[in-house]
């Protein structure tokens, strides 16, 4: 920037004349500026109201249009200790009989104390020739089984008196085993991946040299090798037997999994039933979200004119505290959305929606048929009044003591609960893919404002902005430049005054 060096010779603030001079055309800047935050903090407002209404309509209403969406089924278990089950939608509603035989067992070794551990000097790098009592001298091999019968597999580890603790386990681990050495207390654990008999093992030797190694190791039966066969689970419902290489078993839409054997002669009953706490809650959640988001665009909507309020510039901010700053600031964005046409067709769409009227079994139902209803306009708060409450929800202190009139529906006639809320959650479905839909140069798809005017709009503050800075920047310099030759030519009036009364003086 040119240095300016005025009111030197006429002796005037020059630099408070010309502000004051282009003080109307800055506040022109200041506005835009002022508008131009606005906007974005409307943007902000909408984007975060937009991702409520989208979560609501992907979260709940549209995974409640289906009556399928509605088979909700649990099972009670008469002893949870034998067992506890997972309900899936397709299991059927019945009584059965459960008996827990065995568990699955997953197989496991534990190795004798090798001899010369007790002093410590024994760890993984160890050479098995080097193991106290070991015969280990030339090549030999320990054969590991894997699995029973047709399906077993059998792997041969070479082994000689150079091998290290170290490199059996290693060989144990690549053929599919968990295995370590214990230094402290001087033991092998070997133990299988997996429970089930598919998942045994077994580690014997058909050479001098293997079995030198075997022993030398403890993992022997004679050496105090303790062994946990691998063992498949068994149990028995409605006298079926069912045998599973985990204590999961999947039968005819239940997860059952096995906790313990049942005593001799104990039978576990399972009664599977439709869960009327599910649907129930389903609804329940439905109401919780919809009540939060009426009530905060009723609030957006009505709120307080704040025309009066625009954004702060930054001398305005620095002639005010961080906390006048702040509430000043709310004002304005609480403001935003006041009478904002977009907003109040959404919540009357919504509002609409929840008051109509939808045929189950050839009777017009409404929500007030199931104990659902507003406050009313004189017993809720403001901006609260078009929330729904569930008669006899023990969480609403405003309708806790209500008969329960909705579960006692869901109980005792559940498919009108569901013909119902499925017709209502696909109304509001369509509604709001119809808000949502996109619309060219205005809104991109899946929005429920106008993203893309508002963005627009945002970047043509930009052009405007630059355009009344480059106006105001144009005026200044044209009065510092008048005030510039104001002051030459007093300058050179001065400088001619000088030179007469020095011609005088001189006489």
């Amino acid at each position: 920037m040119a240095m300016r060096l005025t009111g030197i010779n006429s002796g005037l603030d020059t630099e408070s004349i010309i502000q004051e001079l282009v003080a109307v055309r800055q506040t022109k800047v200041d506005n835009a500026k002022k508008e131009q935050t606005k906007l974005e903090w409307k943007q902000k407002a909408w984007k975060d109201l937009n991702s409520k209404l989208k979560s609501f309509q992907n979260k709940f209403v549209s995974n409640m249009r289906l009556s399928s969406d509605y088979a909700k089924k649990k099972t009670n278990v008469s002893n949870s200790s034998v067992a506890n089950v997972i309900t899936g939608e397709n299991a059927v509603n019945c009584v059965q009989s459960l008996r827990v035989e065995r568990l699955a067992k997953t197989a496991y070794l534990t190795g004798g104390k090798l001899e010369g551990s007790e002093a410590g000097s024994l760890n993984a790098l160890t050479k098995l020739s080097d193991i106290t009592g070991s015969t280990v001298e030339g090549d030999g091999t320990i054969t590991l089984t894997t699995g029973k019968g047709s399906s077993a597999k059998t792997v041969d580890i070479a082994v000689n008196a150079d091998t290290t603790i170290s490199d059996v386990l290693t060989q144990l681990k690549n053929n599919g085993l968990n295995a370590s050495f214990d230094e402290e207390q001087g033991r092998l654990f070997v133990s299988a991946k997996a429970s089930g008999e598919a998942s045994d093992f077994t580690l014997t030797s058909n050479d001098e040299n293997g079995l030198a190694a075997l022993s030398a190791l403890k993992l022997t039966e004679d050496a105090d090798a303790k062994k946990v066969g691998g063992t498949n689970a068994k149990i028995w419902l409605n006298d079926a037997e069912f045998t599973s290489s985990t204590n999961v078993f999947k039968i005819n839409g239940l997860t059952i999994t096995a906790l313990q054997q049942t005593k001799a002669g104990e039978e576990v009953t399972l009664t599977t039933e439709n869960d009327t706490s599910g649907i129930y809650d389903m609804i329940k959640n439905l109401f919780k979200e919809y009540n939060e988001i009426i009530n905060e665009m009723d609030k957006l909507y009505n709120a307080k004119d704040g025309k009066k309020y625009e954004p702060l510039t930054e001398e305005e901010k620095y002639a005010m505290s961080e906390k006048e700053v702040e509430d000043w600031e709310n004002k304005v964005k609480e403001s935003l959305l006041y009478r904002d046409e977009n907003l109040s067709e959404i919540s009357s769409t919504l509002k609409n929606v929840m008051m109509s009227g939808f045929q189950v079994n050839g009777k017009m139902m409404y929500l007030s048929d199931f104990g659902i209803n507003t406050l009313g306009y004189f017993g809720a708060p403001d901006n609260e009044r078009n929330a729904y409450h569930i008669d006899g929800d023990a969480d609403d202190e405003n309708t806790s003591t209500a008969t329960d009139k909705l579960r006692a529906m869901i109980s005792n006639d559940p498919d009108t609960v569901v013909g119902f809320f499925s017709q209502l959650s696909q109304s509001l479905y369509d509604k709001m893919f119809d808000l949502s839909k996109s619309v060219d140069g205005y809104r991109s798809y899946g929005n429920f404002y106008d993203d893309k005017k508002l963005a627009t709009d945002y970047s043509g503050y930009n052009s405007k902005i630059a355009d009344l800075e480059e106006k105001l920047f144009a005026y200044e310099d044209k009065w510092y430049a008048k005030f510039a030759a104001m002051e030459t030519a007093m300058a050179k009036m001065q400088s001619n005054s000088n030179a007469v009364t020095s011609m005088l003086g001189g006489l």
